[in-house]
């Protein structure tokens, strides 16, 4: 079954600048409690004005929806999304060379800058990257001289006269084709790519390489940074996220599995295996455990809008960095700190090795992440508030207003709370995303996708 597409509506506030979010209309069934591995979604991202929204799926699909006109023009607007185009962009491979399969399942997706009125966009598996055109087509051609109208060919002696084709209006189409294919680069898998400001070139990155590739090149790329030791045995590290700067066309970072972050400038060495700065954070001693190194490895990593900041995710939290101190994170935000004293039980079902996301807010002010229990958690910078909630079926009447929700540690448990030994770690939020322009979240939960949106 197809995922679920859930279509949210915004509604006014005056609770002291406290986001409400009213829901207003959902697509497919979200019934199901076991979901297909092919529909679980694996990335989602909003193109530059946040008219289109892009999810990919562990199938190897692309689902691309369009807010909706009337929506938007409304007073006040609203957030709602229908779908606009579907289709497959990679398929199961196998490398004979080394006796291994090549998942489906789409990695990441990033959308080129609009230039015409087409639009382009990037998406990968763990192997391969594939440029797509969506273009509309609402004509098409008729009067051809040497076929007819069903496409046979005419027979030539009972042609009298020349046509002259014409176009005629026809129902509306859309239309997504490769246009190009980057592959064979990556001995490792791809975990993330990243379009630079320049609009020409964008970078990929594996566990132990980052490849710079120029948009209209397929069969060359440029290392640009390489951290595979001489001897495997001596690794102690992998990049994790990478992703050039929103601004400056020679800058981008990326981030490892021991908790650090590097900030690359091409400008200074063609291989930047020396970093330009390094930000990374101190250990508390305090807080020393078996655990430690796998919860400080870096999940996410994304620059500001305004390209001053950039925040990272690991397992517990989500920490804010200035670019231009590089000793300790400026603002750092619990996403679930509750879970400490559940890392044993964790790490036994592998909960503990889940990439989480984060997102900014187009203003720079808020930041969003995915927990578990389909838990999402959004922060203010300005007055540090916090408030977690839940995407689930309960939500899905329509115009119902979605309530923050808190976690019990022990104790005498309040009403409205829910205890930390009843969290389901089946269901978690790992990908999110945040509109450019305005206050709209979507927040992809297993296979089904929620879209909300709200105006202070």
């Amino acid at each position: 079954m197809r995922p679920a597409w859930g279509r949210i509506s915004r509604q006014n506030t005056s609770n002291g600048g406290e986001i409400t979010w009213c829901f207003s209309q959902v697509k497919g069934s979200i019934e199901e409690e076991v979901a297909e591995a092919a529909d679980i979604i694996s990335c989602v991202e909003f193109n530059s004005d946040g008219d289109l929204l892009a999810t990919g799926d562990k199938g190897g699909r692309v689902v691309i929806f369009q807010r909706d006109k009337a929506s938007k023009n409304a007073v006040p607007s609203r957030g709602e999304y229908n779908v606009y185009s579907t289709f497959q962009s990679h398929e199961p491979e196998f490398d004979y060379l080394k006796s291994l399969e090549i998942e489906e399942k789409i990695n990441k997706i990033r959308w080129l800058q609009q230039t015409n009125r087409n639009h382009f966009l990037l998406s990968t598996n763990d192997k391969t990257i594939k440029l797509w055109k969506v273009a509309e087509r609402n004509k098409r051609p008729e009067g051809y001289n040497l076929k007819d109208e069903l496409g046979q060919t005419r027979n030539k002696t009972a042609i009298k006269s020349l046509r002259v084709p014409i176009f005629q209006p026809m129902e509306l189409m859309v239309e997504a084709s490769p246009k190009r294919v980057f592959a064979n680069a990556h001995t490792y898998h791809i975990n993330s790519i990243s379009v630079n400001s320049d609009l020409e070139t964008y970078l990929s990155a594996d566990d132990l390489r980052i490849n710079l590739w120029n948009l209209e090149i397929t069969d060359q790329s440029f290392n640009i940074v390489d951290i595979k030791p001489a001897n495997m045995e001596e690794l102690t590290e992998v990049i994790t996220a990478a992703e050039f700067h929103p601004k400056e066309c020679n800058m981008f970072v990326y981030s490892s599995s021991k908790g650090s972050i590097r900030l690359c400038d091409m400008r200074e060495q063609a291989l930047c295996d020396k970093h330009a700065k390094l930000f990374e954070e101190p250990e508390d001693p305090t807080n020393r455990s078996f655990f430690s190194e796998i919860i400080s490895s870096i999940s996410d990593v994304k620059f500001s809008h305004s390209g001053k900041y950039m925040i990272t995710r690991d397992y517990l939290s989500v920490k804010v960095w200035d670019l231009t101190m590089e000793s300790k994170p400026v603002e750092t935000y619990q996403v679930h700190e509750y879970l400490r004293n559940k890392l044993c039980s964790l790490y036994e079902n592998d909960c503990i090795f889940d990439k989480f996301e984060c997102s900014w807010s187009g203003d720079d002010k808020h930041i969003m992440t995915g927990s578990y229990n389909n838990f999402f958690r959004m922060f203010e910078r300005d007055n540090k508030r916090d408030n977690t909630y839940e995407a689930c079926r309960e939500i899905t009447k329509s115009r119902t207003v979605l309530k923050p929700r808190k976690v019990s540690t022990g104790g005498k448990r309040k009403k409205d709370e829910i205890s930390v030994d009843c969290l389901d770690f089946n269901k978690k939020i790992l990908h999110t995303a945040w509109h450019p322009l305005e206050n709209i979240v979507a927040i992809a939960a297993t296979n089904n996708l929620y879209v909300f949106s709200s105006k202070d």
